[in-house]
């Protein structure tokens, strides 16, 4: 608990203690006598004795109304209260002279109060515990002393030391060292990340083991933990229709209960006694005091913003950034997924995925080997693919008389064989049959070794590790359609969305395409449903912007993800983009069922209140009851690990 909270607290249970003295008091005092008697001493003594628990908890709700009233800003809760207790006060020392009720209604009232802001506070804590990843230090060696100075000092090109158990700092390369980050706080997966030189490394990840020597890349400002948290703190701001409306329904709805309340105590007294019936002013200023304080819409003006709120920091827990309640309210909505191929639904990378031997006494492994030592000092993607297959370290003693030949492959001496690898043309040039109509998709190394075809070898782009599952899952979860757009071949193409499960695939598109080709999804789908558009963020900015929702995946670390897309998933899982929907999904079942329940409650209550059948009580259930059951509700969109 904070001090605010402390001291709510304490006066809450000092306004309890007191009421109870004074109700067990009354067992004991015969007050009714002085009250009844000719001199008031009872009654004055009474109403003093009420006061100091009533203004032990409504001191600050009274002082915030007359706030408001000098501000012109007279309509909201507090006011609401003060009227409400002030008139049930004015009415016990008319009539009854019970002030229970006006107390309680204060006491109770606050204590949803305190409630309400632990709940809030905790789910604040909970999201800026799960975004403390901006480091207050970044180590500098100097004289053989590591010195820790302020990041915003570290210029662009300095080297900063970074060791077991600390945050990196700043985003850069890693140019000394090995070890394992923990990246739970940007994407949410508990796996740690292996790295070593060479490796880029991102700011709010923890290191876990080594030391690491990093030279930075970028400003402390501009590195990714800085952005994601600008991020986080301004999604606020970009508020939901549900918030916008709930924000203007509680501007006209507060004045016209307090002038329906002032109509109650006055019209209908007035009316029984032109009419020669009995006014009884009491009765009617009580019930329309109950009215207004059924009528305070607090479960709806903080449970709604808390919801969004709770989603918004439930979904950056599982690395799922959604920059405005906005963006989560529309991902609730989506009915078409239209996916980038390379990058977003394929690795962006080439890998050996076929091997295919011509000669019965050549194994795969013989294959693979002969094309890295022919291609071993190429730096082209292909020859670094094979290389990677091979997986081992090359003895460059084994190969000599390495020539390239200039658009078709490779020609070099291993093992005293002349091995040929590269494309058809280079076969054809040395008068090699081989097969050509091959039908796998991908690009074909050919080799040939000592002029005989020995078979060949297919590089792809690889289908990412949960992108068919996330395709899956995206079906389950009832989106209309899935839809792939790519630049590359419409083999390839074809081939992939076969291998994903996605009917609906566009070809050798180039980037303005993609947006003619969303903006027809757009016009086809139904008003109801949003288009979402997931790319890699960085050469798809013209079609993330021209969907409903731009989702950028695989962004970790992208500059220009983060500033195209409306979600950023900060790891390279595709099944994220469903796990977003359902976290969205939740989020507006909860803000509609409190939204129904809040009104739903306060309109059967506002009436019986109205007709004398609702008492003080109910009406303290109507707003502080309605109220608790709303925000234990709206907190359950921060628990999403399950979904």
């Amino acid at each position: 608990m904070n001090k605010k909270q402390k001291k709510a607290l304490r006066n809450i249970i000092i306004a309890i203690v007191l009421l109870a003295a004074i109700k067990l008091s009354e067992r004991f005092i015969a007050y009714e006598e002085l009250i009844n008697g000719s001199f008031p001493t009872g009654r004055v003594i009474l109403f003093f004795l009420y006061m100091i628990p009533y203004l032990a908890v409504g001191y600050e709700i009274l002082r915030k109304a007359l706030k408001g009233i000098k501000n012109r800003q007279v309509f909201d809760e507090n006011f609401l209260m003060a009227v409400a207790t002030l008139g049930a006060i004015a009415v016990a020392l008319i009539y009854n002279g019970d002030y229970t009720e006006a107390v309680a209604v204060m006491l109770f009232y606050q204590i949803g109060e305190l409630f309400q802001s632990i709940a809030v506070g905790k789910s604040r804590k909970n999201i800026s515990d799960l975004m403390d990843i901006r480091p207050d230090y970044a180590n500098i060696e100097r004289d053989g002393k590591l010195e820790q100075v302020d990041p915003d000092e570290v210029e662009i090109g300095s080297v900063i030391v970074v060791r077991p158990g600390e945050k990196i700092p700043i985003d850069g390369v890693v140019v000394e060292g090995v070890s394992s980050l923990n990246t739970a706080a940007l994407t949410g997966e508990s796996v740690p990340l292996d790295v070593s030189e060479t490796d880029n490394v991102i700011s709010g990840c923890v290191n876990i083991s080594g030391v690491l020597k990093i030279q930075t890349t970028k400003e402390f400002g501009e590195s990714t933990a800085s952005k994601v948290l600008d991020l986080v703190e301004n999604a606020a701001s970009r508020k939901s229709k549900s918030e916008n409306f709930i924000s203007k329904f509680a501007k006209y709805y507060t004045p016209v209960v307090c002038y329906s309340a002032l109509a109650l105590a006055i019209l209908p007294p007035v009316i029984l006694l032109i009419t020669g019936n009995d006014a009884n002013f009491g009765q009617w200023i009580y019930r329309a005091l109950t009215f207004l304080v059924i009528s305070c819409p607090c479960a709806l003006v903080i449970s709604i913003p808390l919801s969004f709120f709770a989603g918004l920091g439930g979904a950056s827990e599982a690395g799922i950034l959604i920059k405005g309640s906005n963006y989560l309210e529309a991902l609730a909505s989506t009915g078409y997924v239209v996916f980038d191929k390379t990058g977003t639904l394929t690795k962006g990378v080439f890998e050996v995925c076929e091997t295919v031997p011509a000669d019965p006494e050549m194994t795969k492994e013989q294959l693979v080997e002969y094309a890295a030592m022919a291609e071993m000092d190429s730096n082209h993607p292909i020859s670094l693919s094979l290389k990677k297959a091979y997986a081992k370290e090359i003895d460059r003693d084994r190969v000599n008389d390495v020539t390239e030949i200039s658009g078709h492959g490779i020609s070099a001496l291993v093992d005293g064989k002349r091995v040929l690898a590269g494309n058809i043309k280079l076969m054809r040039k040395f008068g090699l049959n081989v097969p050509e109509d091959l039908k796998e998709t991908g690009t074909v190394v050919y080799v040939a070794v000592d002029d005989r075809f020995a078979g060949y070898i297919i590089i792809s782009d690889v289908v990412k590790e949960g992108a068919k599952e996330a395709i899956s899952l995206l079906h389950n979860d009832g989106v209309s359609g899935t839809v792939m757009l790519t630049g590359d071949s419409d083999r390839v193409a074809k081939k992939v969305a076969g291998l994903l499960g996605i009917k609906e695939v566009y070809s050798e598109l180039l980037p303005a395409d993609k947006v003619t080709k969303v903006e027809e999804i757009l016009k086809k789908k139904n008003s109801a449903q949003k288009v979402a558009f997931v790319g890699d963020g960085i050469n798809d900015a013209p079609v993330l912007s021209r969907a409903d929702i731009g989702i950028a995946m695989g962004a970790l670390g992208s500059d220009a993800a983060i500033e195209a897309a409306d979600i950023v998933l900060m790891d390279d899982d595709p099944r994220k983009i469903s796990k977003a929907i359902r976290i969205a999904r939740k989020c507006m079942r909860i803000v509609y069922e409190n939204t129904i329940f809040a009104i739903g409650v306060k309109i059967i209550c506002l009436i019986l209140g109205a007709v004398g059948i609702a008492n003080m009580w109910v009406a303290i259930f109507a707003d502080v009851g309605v109220m608790v059951i709303a925000v234990i509700n709206a907190i359950r969109a921060l628990f999403v690990k399950k979904l």
